[in-house]
């Protein structure tokens, strides 16, 4: 059983990076199976590629005014395969150890953030630079990888001696990895998808500037982060652990005094969504621990 709470203790901790990660599959397997009913229906998918286009962020700025959604869900779509798969494993190998030193409602705020630098860097971009004059009007941008990468040079700014193995390479300090996406995306930006390198630039500013502000005791996110939180105490109940204990005629309905109460429980899962599960004592571990074994009993 404690094989079982260990794992449910780490999908609670990396939760935010789990609920990124379904919204993007979701997302492109909708996608993918409406692409594949109009393929055998033989009718095209022009209906599909315009939904995907109100989905996507435009570079031309008209465009954008008449669909300003687009800078928030063009970081959720995906249409290829291969980009979806690697977004993913990034987002996934990152996000988890973001959110064990900076707690799993940051990464969200992260991504959000990232994502929307990129775009903003890309419609800049596009709309200043001589060389994109001729496709101004026509460039559109989708994809996680802004919102990923701003997560990798997130973490790797705030513990840049952090190692990774990476298969053939072993040992990899998490710095120059981040140094090594960087410079690729930069040298990239002439040789195709410059949109896409430009937004991941974006990105990337964004992650380094959002830790040096929390290492100098500033969180820019910390207003999106509040937002979420309201947000999602709307659709959810107070928590899901809750100490239950027998009570009779016979007995006193006095709680054990083994138990722990639970608005203690409820100060130390909001510890962890801030937090991250590393922030808590050994005590806090141990609560949590006798807590999940007493839910649902009777």
């Amino acid at each position: 059983m404690r094989f079982i709470d260990e794992i449910r203790i780490s999908f609670t901790r990396s939760e935010g990076v789990f609920r990124l990660m379904a919204i993007n599959i979701a997302i492109f397997l909708l996608i993918s199976i409406a692409k594949l009913v109009f393929f055998l229906a033989g009718s095209g998918s022009m209906i599909l590629d315009n939904v995907v286009m109100h989905l996507a962020l435009r570079s031309y700025v008209p465009a954008l005014l008449t669909q300003p959604w687009s800078l928030f869900t063009y970081m959720f779509v995906h249409v290829n395969f291969i980009h979806i798969l690697f977004n993913m494993l990034i987002l996934f190998w990152t996000g988890k150890i973001f959110c064990e030193y900076l707690g799993s409602s940051r990464v969200v705020v992260v991504y959000v953030l990232g994502a929307i630098a990129g775009g903003i860097f890309y419609m800049l971009a596009y709309n200043i630079f001589p060389a994109f004059s001729g496709s101004v009007t026509l460039s559109y941008l989708i994809g996680a990888s802004a919102g990923v990468l701003a997560i990798l040079v997130a973490i790797a700014t705030y513990i840049p001696n952090y190692s990774i193995h990476l298969l053939l390479f072993g040992p990899v300090k998490l710095k120059y990895i981040a140094i090594f996406f960087t410079f690729l995306y930069l040298i990239s930006i002439p040789d195709g998808n410059a949109g896409g390198n430009i937004s991941h630039i974006g990105g990337i500013v964004f992650g380094f500037a959002y830790s040096k502000g929390l290492k100098s005791g500033t969180d820019i996110g910390n207003w999106l982060e509040r937002l979420f939180s309201a947000v999602m105490r709307l659709f959810q109940p107070s928590s899901k652990i809750k100490v239950v204990h027998k009570s009779t005629n016979m007995r006193s309905t006095t709680r054990n005094v083994n138990e722990p109460r639970q608005e203690v429980i409820d100060s130390i899962l909001d510890k962890i969504s801030r937090s991250g599960y590393s922030s808590l004592s050994k005590d806090e571990k141990e609560i949590l621990f006798k807590a999940s074994k007493n839910t649902g009993k009777e």
